[in-house]
């Protein structure tokens, strides 16, 4: 059997212990694993913006980057932001907390908001039932 060396500056007990005793409210270790994936992800790293938030439902981790980086975040379908959540999941899991990734939408974003788009399709349903008055008998 082959023996391993462990890194000077790691001690086993001590981080047994540590796990054992996780506490979401003084160790951002989702935050650093986070921003380490979302910097290396994007073009304009130094815009990666990591808020962390705690409260009785868990750990919330709101990310924010600059406007032209949001599909590399995303990923088509969504399929990059959905493992970036799982894995920041199973790093709450292993620290026995309950981790959420929401992502920010920059300011300046190109997509609708939802009150904008129901008020814009009224109108345009408004517009379109005038345009068949003339046809009625």
């Amino acid at each position: 059997m082959k023996r391993v060396e462990l890194p000077n500056n790691w001690d086993y007990k001590n981080n047994l212990l540590f796990r054992n005793e996780y506490n979401i409210m003084e160790t951002p270790r989702d935050r650093e694993f986070l921003e380490f994936i979302v910097k290396n992800l994007v073009d304009h790293p130094e815009d990666v913006k990591i808020e962390r938030q705690v409260d009785e439902m868990g750990v919330l981790l709101s990310v924010k980057v600059n406007p032209e980086d949001m599909g590399q975040l995303i990923g088509r379908q969504g399929s990059t932001a959905k493992a970036i959540r799982s894995l920041v999941r199973i790093i709450g899991l292993k620290n026995h907390a309950r981790i959420n990734l929401k992502i920010e939408e920059p300011e300046g974003g190109s997509r609708k908001r939802q009150e904008e788009e129901t008020s814009s399709a009224s109108v345009e349903s408004s517009s379109a039932t005038e345009d068949f008055e003339d046809f009625k008998i």
